[in-house]
């Protein structure tokens, strides 16, 4: 950007301002995507400029073909930005492009492009950047700010604490707020302790305090749009089309989350009778599985690391 001149001389930067604005105040994004949304405005308005050799306008954003959009994206995936990076600077420039014209007064109709996507793969563990982009975009996505905030700490606690969807959907009232630790009811009936940490219990926390609906000690926690109990087939739609827009594999389900959970404890050092009283497994062998899963990764940085392995 051209720090020498105001930036009411650039129209289409101007309006990235005025998106960022529109964002934190109308739709209550966190600062977070704030900046990254209006930070991808602003790159995209770069490579514009670049690519058609003259600086674009905000008229200009209006006359956009799929190619631009294409054209940008190779852009990107040039400079080594990865697939899931990648798809997520589209969603943003799709974002942008469509307040750009609602701003002028013109019905969206951003040119359509297909998000790069990962080759599918065998179910595996997501990483912890994967999950955390998940869950923003879920939030993101969302078109009434307190749902946003509900899927959000609903994705939190499947990845931060290792729920299973339908105990998730199953919370009470009386488990706010939150502390350390929550007692969950399991298959069966088991009850388990699991614990809280920081960044579930602000998302859980927010969303009680943004929802519309009183939340009440014997009803559900977590709430349909109407009201009533918010249902497991919501949350994997929340999941599918954040999915989409990030082009992450099918395999990243709501569950693989919970698997994620699991897999990285056990990466990190946490003995397989801990984490079986975390999942709420009712013999050692459920959780056995995931040393299959981590031997399998060991094998592969065996394989790429060690000088005798081919």
């Amino acid at each position: 950007m051209d720090g020498d001149q105001p930036l009411e001389e650039h129209p289409a930067r101007a309006l990235a301002v005025r998106w960022g604005d529109h964002l934190a105040h109308n739709l209550r994004r966190s600062p977070h995507t704030v900046r990254a949304y209006v930070a991808t405005a602003h790159r995209f308005i770069d490579f514009l400029g670049r690519y058609r050799g003259e600086e674009i306008g905000k008229f200009g954003l209006l006359a956009l073909k799929a190619q631009d959009l294409r054209a940008f994206l190779s852009d990107r995936r040039s400079e080594g930005l990865g697939a899931s990076s990648a798809a997520r600077e589209m969603s943003a420039v799709r974002a942008f492009l469509t307040f750009a014209a609602e701003d002028q007064g013109h019905v969206p109709q951003v040119p359509k492009t297909r998000a790069p996507r990962r080759p599918k793969t065998l179910p595996r563990a997501v990483a912890p950047d994967e999950a955390t982009a998940l869950a923003d975009e879920a939030e993101a996505q969302a078109l009434v700010d307190w749902i946003g905030k509900r899927d959000l700490a609903v994705l939190l606690l499947l990845y931060g604490s290792g729920l299973r969807i339908a105990e998730a959907c199953g919370l009470t009232g009386s488990s706010v707020p939150l502390g350390r630790t929550l007692r969950v009811t399991g298959k069966g009936g088991k009850m388990r302790v699991v614990p809280i940490v920081e960044k579930v219990r602000e998302a859980v926390d927010a969303y009680a305090t943004a929802c519309p609906y009183p939340i009440e000690a014997s009803e559900a926690l977590f709430k349909g749009a109407r009201g009533g109990p918010l249902s497991p087939d919501m949350v994997r739609r929340s999941v599918r089309k954040a999915r989409d827009m990030l082009g992450l594999p099918d395999t990243l389900t709501p569950h693989a989350l919970r698997h994620s959970f699991a897999t990285h404890l056990l990466a990190g050092g946490a003995d397989l009778r801990s984490l079986q009283e975390l999942l709420g497994h009712a013999s050692l062998s459920s959780t056995q599985i995931y040393t299959k899963v981590d031997a399998a990764r060991l094998l592969d940085v065996y394989r790429n690391a060690h000088p005798r392995a081919s």
